[in-house]
């Protein structure tokens, strides 16, 4: 299901990996650290003929793991080659001493937007693309200084800025995107207002619109066949009503069963998947007889939907730190009035959704979806989950689960042999506390990229 996705980030990234070692060189300091562990002096640093890294001391979590395991991690071109090194010094090689923090996989945030620098999304496409583009650049940098070393957008990204990424050109998580979502006519990415007559289509093209019109059967395989051809990893439809668009009330139906289909059927055609925006049952349900595998917010589910959907195997995608969000900053951050209308219609089933789909089965992702200014709030989720969930379910939701999700199992999510050598530098046991990374200054010591250390002020304290 996943393999474009696969193959989609082996080509964004082979800039990186064939410039491993200078990515790698920024990590190293001419000798192992002494008595204080400061990774700060790495950043930026260059040095010749070093090639390995090896952190030594750590606690190894991962959500594979039923406890921590101690461990030296050997890294080299932004790999993971082992985790069970002996510590001794190589030619070539920098020692770095964990001291015994714990070392994790680098967090994947499975529903982000990328583009959306507003809370008010209809502002937010009418911005002048440069202004929409310089907009977004903090944004991807929040999403690294807290720890998600990836992100998956579903709506607004698309191919050019992930491939800037992957050059280092930008400076963000690894992006995994799907171009503009697809809406029907008054759905979920139709921002204009009543009385607006014009045509919708003259923000398609737009940086920081987060999706386009297609109405009709025709329309809807042409504008996935588009996003395709663009570079999309995966096709999101919105087939819900939804609380940032103007005109339809949540539980309006996005498209008709033909209509998903023919999106199923592009993006199977194409070896990759659909995601779909969903709050109620009954959209819910129709989502899944259509094939629909990504399950987005899922906050109005009842239970034997949420069967329905454990049978089918689908990823359910809750977000449900957003409506904390727009609750609590949408109105002076500038939602507008008929967006903050809609929001305790899904705001308060949101903590049963997550004991509905727990007892189901059904598997669950990390996800945020926030908006504008409160994107800084990306990983108060971890502490929301906290009060209905366990500490491993939650870990897994954001590492293990959502690798496969995006198509990298193995590849992230894990520290093992093998892996992309993104990690995190924590202080404390997520396995037992999940929560504590509801804190990222200051619990998330060092965030490490593809084997560069990105952040590790934390480290010197």
């Amino acid at each position: 299901m996943n393999s474009r996705i696969g193959r989609r980030d082996a080509a964004l990234s082979s800039h990186s990996r064939r410039a491993g070692r200078k990515s790698i060189a920024a990590l190293h300091i001419a000798h192992p650290l002494p008595a204080k562990l400061d990774l700060v002096a790495l950043q930026g640093k260059k040095t010749r003929n070093v090639v390995q890294i090896l952190l030594t001391n750590a606690q190894i979590v991962d959500a594979t793991l039923a406890e921590p395991v101690g461990g030296h991690v050997l890294i080299e071109d932004g790999i993971i080659k082992d985790i069970a090194t002996r510590p001794r010094a190589a030619a070539g090689r920098m020692m770095i001493d964990l001291k015994g923090r714990t070392l994790m996989p680098g967090l994947i945030d499975c529903h982000v937007h990328v583009v959306a620098s507003m809370m008010n999304l209809g502002a937010n496409a009418a911005l002048a693309d440069t202004t929409a583009l310089l907009r977004c650049l903090p944004i991807l940098r929040g999403y690294l200084d807290r720890g998600f070393t990836t992100v998956r957008d579903v709506g607004g990204a698309m191919f050019p800025l992930a491939d800037a990424i992957a050059q280092g050109l930008a400076v963000g998580p690894r992006l995994i995107q799907c171009g503009k979502a697809l809406s029907r006519t008054g759905g979920h990415t139709d921002y204009r207002e009543r009385h607006d007559a014009r045509d919708p289509d003259r923000y398609q093209t737009k940086f920081g619109v987060l999706g386009r019109i297609a109405d009709g059967v025709d329309e809807v395989r042409r504008a996935a066949r588009q996003e395709l051809r663009q570079g999309a990893q995966f096709i999101k439809i919105m087939a819900n009503g939804g609380v940032s668009s103007p005109t339809d009330p949540i539980a309006w139906q996005g498209y008709s069963e033909d209509e998903m289909r023919v999106a199923v059927q592009e993006a199977a055609d194409a070896q990759t998947y659909v995601s779909a925006h969903l709050y109620t049952s009954e959209a819910i349900a129709r989502a899944v007889r259509c094939g629909v595998y990504s399950l987005e917010h899922c906050n109005l589910i009842d239970a034997a939907t949420a069967k329905l959907a454990a049978e089918a195997g689908c990823v359910a995608v809750p977000t449900l730190v957003t409506f904390e969000a727009l609750a609590e900053d949408g109105p002076r951050l500038g939602l507008p009035p008929a967006s903050i209308a809609k929001i305790e219609d899904v705001r308060q089933g949101g903590m049963a959704s997550l004991a509905i789909l727990r007892d189901a089965g059904v598997v669950m992702a990390y996800g945020t979806d926030l908006l504008g200014e409160t994107q800084s709030r990306q990983n108060e989720e971890f502490a929301i989950r906290a009060r209905v969930l366990d500490s491993r379910s939650i870990l897994a939701s954001a590492t293990t689960i959502a690798a496969k999700l995006i198509g990298m199992e193995g590849r992230l999510g894990v520290v093992a042999p093998g892996a992309i050598a993104d990690l995190l530098v924590v202080d404390g046991n997520p396995l037992e506390n999940v929560a504590l990374l509801a804190n990222p200054a200051r619990n998330i010591l060092a965030v490490i990229q593809g084997g560069q250390v990105y952040r590790s002020a934390g480290l010197t304290k």
